[in-house]
């Protein structure tokens, strides 16, 4: 039998959404208004938001005019993302590692840390080629990491948490190992007991600077923060990198 991969399983669970149910669209908002200055769109070009989640980015972006598309693996996002579906906006499941469509967005972003799921460098490659696939000539992609040296350092402080929501109760524990920044997620709900886990390869600037610069985009520009302040490789939490192909 084929075991599901970990993010098809829990991105999916009522779990996952209890657990961060709370991620503020404000933020998402402030973030957003950020992202548009820095790419300078324009009213009614087209973005896709790749591994878009609940929406929460994307009906941003569409408030500032643009046309957007929504696609992410989990169909209980999707779901609840169609709610907020207008006539420049829509919402699609899709998984990154395929072509969505082609020569066809003026921006691909991909936020929130939604890259480095995969088993092996391979898949990460396909991703990277439908990205550069579904931009048009001159297009740019905006893609919002985790900053490793400041995400070890958390880790180290934070390397268990116990979080209650209601009944549930969520005992997690956090851990870098073999270039993959892990969470382990144990789950008390009633009698049931959960486990969950979300694996994130780890990726340094260069490391994905190599690898969409192989398939012909140029990184123009760096920052590392949501208020898109300068880039600081220790320091930074984000690493968010604009690419143009």
């Amino acid at each position: 039998m084929i075991q599901n991969e970990w993010f098809e399983d829990w991105f999916d669970s009522p779990y996952y959404h209890l657990l961060y149910k709370n991620r503020s669209e404000e933020e998402a908002n402030q973030f957003v208004e950020k992202c548009v200055e820095v790419l300078a769109t324009k009213p009614n070009e087209t973005l896709l938001d790749l591994a878009c989640g609940k929406g929460r980015h994307s009906v941003a972006f569409a408030a500032h005019g643009l046309d957007v598309t929504g696609v992410d693996l989990s169909r209980e996002s999707i779901e609840y993302a169609l709610q907020s579906e207008t006539a420049f906006l829509h919402f699609y499941v899709h998984d990154m590692r395929n072509i969505f469509r082609t020569n066809y967005y003026d921006y691909v972003c991909n936020l929130f840390t939604s890259f480095g799921y995969f088993k092996n460098q391979n898949e990460h490659v396909s991703a990277a080629k439908s990205i550069i696939a579904a931009l048009k000539p001159q297009g740019k992609f905006l893609i919002d990491f985790v900053n490793k040296n400041h995400a070890i350092d958390n880790i180290a402080l934070n390397k268990q948490e116990t979080i209650v929501k209601g009944d549930v109760t969520f005992r997690i524990e956090r851990k870098f190992m073999n270039n993959k920044f892990i969470k382990d997620i144990s789950i008390a709900d009633g009698d049931k007991q959960l486990h969950f886990q979300e694996s994130v390869n780890c990726f340094t600037m260069m490391q994905l600077t190599d690898l969409f610069a192989n398939f012909g985009l140029k990184l123009i520009a760096t920052y590392g923060n949501y208020q898109l302040d300068s880039y600081n490789e220790q320091h930074s939490p984000r690493m968010i990198l604009i690419f143009q192909k």
